[in-house]
């Protein structure tokens, strides 16, 4: 990927204490927040830049995210926030470049607290999402009816992201429910012609990805991705 260090962001860390001045900084391939909330981060680094990282996540440290336009903002991933650590060995490199991923509890609990979080918005994606994350009784074919809903009552909000256009859709199981009780009653959902299993489409990440990155770096940047 030619340049790709010019697509990411930078997480900055300072701590000082009497003796010892900490500080620095590592490179963010994907990045999802609300404001000062983060709720994702995928980075990269050493081995002493990512155990720093991690150990200041757990402690509910505060970050400094700087954008790819050198703009920059205060994050932190808030309490019981969650990381998960891997290797990714590079061609020409003895030691592997260190990966790590932090969620947010919102994202752990995604749906829950009538608040559902996508890395990225596809049409097909989203109502995947919402039937499975929110449990509703529903069929593939009903997802445009109730997107249009949502969108027609702003309940589709794009927040902040890096490497990504992720999106919080704002709606309730009892809220879908009622909606989708509407739709049946009045025709608008109809009921499959024959009984059987409903088939729901698949999606894979680096289709899910290709949306918002290069072409040359879609497949590349999908061992770093975080699927929500």
């Amino acid at each position: 990927m030619k340049n790709a260090h010019l697509r990411m962001a930078l997480l900055e860390y300072k701590q000082a204490t009497r003796s010892i001045v900490t500080s620095l900084r590592v490179r963010v391939d994907r990045y999802m927040g609300e404001k000062e909330q983060a709720h994702l981060l995928s980075l990269v680094g050493g081995d002493s830049e990512i155990g720093a990282i991690h150990a200041a996540i757990t402690e509910n440290a505060r970050f400094t995210l700087i954008m790819p336009d050198n703009s920059a903002e205060p994050i932190w991933m808030g309490e019981h926030a969650v990381c998960y650590r891997g290797a990714l060995p590079l061609a020409g490199r003895k030691q592997p470049v260190r990966h790590l991923v932090a969620v947010s509890q919102a994202i752990q609990a995604n749906g829950s607290a009538g608040k559902t979080y996508m890395l990225n918005f596809h049409r097909d994606l989203a109502w995947n999402t919402l039937v499975s994350v929110l449990g509703l009784p529903a069929m593939p074919e009903w997802g445009e009816w109730v997107l249009s809903r949502l969108e027609q009552k702003k309940r589709i909000v794009e927040i902040d992201g890096v490497n990504c256009a992720p999106v919080r859709i704002n709606a309730t199981r009892t809220q879908l429910l009622a909606w989708l009780s509407k739709g049946v009653r009045s025709g608008s959902l109809p009921f499959p012609a024959e009984r059987g299993p409903i088939v729901w489409p698949s999606f894979r990440m680096s289709a899910a990805l290709a949306a918002v990155m290069h072409p040359e770096a879609a497949s590349a940047a999908a061992a770093l991705a975080f699927p929500l």
